[in-house]
């Protein structure tokens, strides 16, 4: 099962992964302490290994393609979390 359009995977700590056992590309958005954006891995495939990110504080793991012209080093993101209406 990939990842759906609007759905992503935080993993924190994290300032590097692996797709070892992975069966679909994603794009990979390594963010720091204030969620800044400080690279960004479009369609990582299997069975490949990321750089070390310095000063990473997490991966955002999105569906292959959904950062593509959305997402740049220096860009600040938000999390916000999902209500019961959808928004």
């Amino acid at each position: 099962r990939g990842l759906g359009e609007e759905e992503g995977l935080w993993l924190e700590p994290c300032a590097m992964i692996h797709m070892c056992f992975m069966r679909f590309a994603i794009d990979a958005v390594f963010l720091d302490r204030e969620l800044r954006v400080l690279r960004v891995i479009e369609n990582f495939r299997p069975w490949r290994f990321s750089p070390w990110v310095c000063g990473a504080r997490g991966v955002l793991e999105l569906s292959a393609g959904r950062a593509a012209g959305r997402l740049a080093p220096g860009d600040l993101l938000e999390f916000r979390e999902k209500t019961a209406g959808g928004n």
